[in-house]
């Protein structure tokens, strides 16, 4: 609960710095308006979102500033420096903006504050600087405009191209099972017509019983082929081809690479001559020819869906759609999706390697957020070289014990020493005009410095950029 306290002087005021410069009379309106109030720990001194009723400025105590992100209180700043002020700073502004406070202050200790009616500091203020308070609305108004477009530009620019990506990620393994099925359709039908021709009555119920058993061992082999090189792959052709021509089966050598594909020898190819007779040979291998590939083509349209399962479960993964904003998260698995969204950014000569430490814990963090980190340097790094090098993400357990660590290393040109220290600044960037709006990297300071309260590092030289993400094990108050 507040306590209103006694009035200021003229001179105590003097001694805080924002009206130092002001002049007796100045003071004396401000001495007369204003209280000291008292705020016990814990409470806050006004809330974001609530009328801005007062202007304030710290006298002694700690105080935090946090923002409201989706429901959760997020830590902005800290401080305990006399004369730092808050509460109804737009006040100057009147109606031109909803005059509502625009953060909250609690009091980390026991604190006193200076508060000034907002409805009477506004308007004096504008009456005792006119032009300051021109520029500051233009100031005001023209940073707000550009700060939305240029953002907007930035999501907009990143989903753009994530878009793209996975479009063009799940059109390979969409096509693959759109031919897969095509082609599957006219090899059932072929089965069909194959098995009409074999039980037309030339075999009798046993040998067609033993023929259906062979099919069911083509099935089995195929699903289990072992993988062969190319010379394997040809001399096993050759010689299925060579054993068809000498029993007279014809298009030997278009049906040689399927049964070869599914795991065909030709011990098994004699079985089905013992079982079957040289008279029915032909139609009964075409058939189960015809079973293997069809059986092949089932294994590709199973792959394709497997992959285009895979990326939805990457991209919801990086969306983070279906969790809360604040969780406890894996931070491989986001890495990995981050990796899967951004793949067709990645050049072929880029090569990608990945040294992660997998007894690491989950930790306490926004998924989504820390997505959008890894977006942002990884679409750096691969920037930076120019379609050429090696990106390396490692994973691992700072030395300090308490963060876990995120290194993202390319082998691009490296920083200038003169643009190192401005790589955080908002709207700074190296890139040519319309190709950067100079916000991924202050973003990404933002999520895991001001929202996670952890670390972003960077060193730099030719041929070694690392950029080192250090995020708290466990859950920062």
């Amino acid at each position: 609960m507040t306590t209103p306290g006694r009035r200021l002087a003229p001179a105590e005021l003097r001694h805080l710095f924002l009206f130092e410069k002001l002049d007796d009379a100045q003071l004396d309106w401000l001495a007369a308006r204003g209280w000291v109030v008292t705020h016990p720990a814990g409470e806050p001194v006004y809330v974001e979102g609530e009328p801005a009723t007062c202007f304030v400025v710290l006298l002694s105590g700690t105080v935090s500033l946090s923002r409201n992100v989706r429901g959760d209180d997020v830590e902005v700043s800290r401080t305990d420096q006399i004369g730092v002020y808050g509460g109804a700073t737009q006040a100057y502004l009147g109606d031109q903006v909803p005059q509502l406070y625009n953060n909250t202050m609690h009091a980390i200790t026991d604190v006193e504050v200076y508060e000034l009616p907002a409805a009477e500091f506004g308007p004096t203020i504008r009456q005792w600087f006119p032009m300051a308070m021109h520029l500051l609305e233009g100031l005001f108004f023209g940073m707000r405009n550009i700060n939305n477009v240029t953002a907007e530009r930035e999501r907009l620019l990143a989903l753009g191209s994530l878009s793209a990506g996975l479009t063009h990620e799940l059109n390979n393994p969409a096509a693959a099972a759109v031919r897969a099925t095509a082609i599957l359709r006219d090899k059932v039908a072929g089965m069909r017509h194959k098995l009409a021709m074999i039980a037309d009555g030339r075999l009798d119920g046993e040998k067609l019983h033993s023929l259906v058993e062979l099919q069911e061992a083509a099935v089995k082999k195929a699903g289990n082929a072992t993988k062969r090189s190319a010379l394997q792959t040809s001399d096993a052709e050759d010689t299925i081809g060579d054993w068809l021509d000498e029993h007279d089966v014809t298009g030997a050598w278009d049906l040689a690479p399927t049964l070869v594909a599914g795991g065909v020898d030709v011990p098994w190819l004699q079985a089905i001559a013992d079982c079957i007779g040289d008279l029915d040979l032909e139609p009964a291998i075409r058939w189960l020819s015809y079973t293997i590939e069809t059986e092949l083509l089932m294994g590709e349209i199973d792959d394709a869906v497997a992959r285009i399962s895979g990326l939805v479960g990457a991209a919801k993964q990086y969306s983070q759609l279906d969790r809360g904003p604040f969780q406890v998260v894996n931070v491989h698995e986001l890495l990995d999706a981050t990796l899967v969204m951004l793949n067709a950014k990645i050049p072929n000569g880029v090569r990608v390697i990945t040294k992660y430490d997998r007894d690491l814990p989950n930790i306490p963090a926004y998924g989504a957020e820390l997505n959008q980190v890894w977006t942002n340097l990884i679409d750096n790094a691969v920037s930076a070289m120019q379609g050429n090098g090696t990106l390396t993400i490692t994973t691992s357990l700072d030395p300090t014990g308490g963060c876990l660590a995120v290194e993202i290393a390319d082998t691009g040109p490296g920083i200038p020493p003169d643009v190192r220290p401005r790589i955080f600044e908002p709207f700074f960037t190296t890139k040519p005009v319309g190709e950067g709006t100079g916000l991924g990297l202050d973003i990404s300071y933002r999520i895991v410095v001001k929202k996670h309260h952890g670390d972003i590092r960077v060193t730099s030289e030719p041929g070694d950029t690392r950029f080192v993400v250090l995020l708290p094990l466990h859950e920062t108050a």
